[in-house]
């Protein structure tokens, strides 16, 4: 595996290839983030990673200067599932000026959900793809592919609107979420839980699988319904932010008749905020 830091030796790196397929990742790597990576080796002709903790989908009081940093692992597990280049730049090489050109997703997604949470994450986080999609795509002659966690569900809708809307050569590919045993979404902020809480940790899951079951049995008071689980999430201790039922399509509130769903949620529990997602379908 060969390892960049700078925008020229990308470049140079990656003038001999046609159809580059990219994970973008913030580092601290696990199970899930090599999953992708599996996933994309066989969709380009040269496999891409890049590991970059982008200050802009941080707010001041975020974890940005906590958040874990391990890059000698991170290549070795890289490494051994068979990526060709990572591109590891310093904040001054992606940045060199202040980033005053920012790309601003559509309201209708950027405004529900973490983006009501995390008010400017998409903004940070759709003009650092953008920026890394020009770094990584800007020379190819082929269509590129870029593969993205099913985890973060917003986000991946996020970056695909961005494409079409854009008309970049970009195919979006999503990665299935990987658990661990007991169902816990793998996520890198899971290392903030002491092991009590990692043992709990397993029951935000369990309460999207709690909103499932009811759906698929017959009820629509979807309110309710998410009052129900944010409650059982606050008496163990938890600080729920949302639990709530979407459309696939779109992640508005669901419709008579629809029946492609996602149940969604986002919780802090002691140090970490976790979120994660299931789709479904109504019989």
């Amino acid at each position: 595996m060969k390892v960049v830091h700078t925008l020229a030796e990308l470049r140079d790196t990656l003038r001999a290839f046609e159809s580059p397929a990219f994970v973008p990742t913030m580092g601290n790597l696990h199970a899930g983030h090599l999953a992708l990576i599996d996933q994309a080796k066989p969709l380009g002709d040269v496999c891409v990673a890049s590991i970059f903790v982008n200050r802009l989908q941080f707010a001041p009081h975020e974890d940005f200067d906590s958040y874990p940093r391990t890059f000698e692992n991170d290549c070795a597990q890289l490494q051994a599932h068979g990526c060709d280049v990572l591109f590891a730049p310093n904040e001054g090489e992606l940045y060199p000026q202040a980033q005053t050109f920012k790309v601003s997703p559509d309201p209708g997604l950027d405004a529900i959900l973490e983006g009501a949470f995390r008010p400017g994450f998409f903004q940070g986080v759709a003009t650092v793809v953008m920026k890394l999609f020009q770094c990584v795509f800007g020379q190819a002659r082929g269509q590129g592919h870029a593969v993205f966690g099913q985890k973060d569900y917003q986000q991946l809708m996020v970056i695909r609107h961005m494409v079409q809307q854009f008309a970049m050569p970009i195919t979006v590919h999503a990665g299935a979420t990987v658990r661990a045993e007991d169902g816990l979404a793998l996520s890198s902020r899971n290392g903030y839980l002491s092991p009590n809480e990692r043992v709990e940790a397993v029951h935000l899951s369990q309460a999207l699988r709690y909103m499932i079951t009811h759906a698929q049995s017959g009820e629509r008071d979807w309110a309710a319904l998410e009052a129900q689980a944010m409650a059982t999430l606050q008496a163990r201790g938890w600080a729920p932010d949302y639990m709530t039922v979407r459309r696939q399509a779109d992640l508005q509130i669901p419709q008579d008749g629809d029946t492609e769903l996602v149940a969604l949620g986002a919780a802090k529990l002691g140090p970490a905020r976790l979120i994660d997602n299931w789709s479904f379908t109504l019989g």
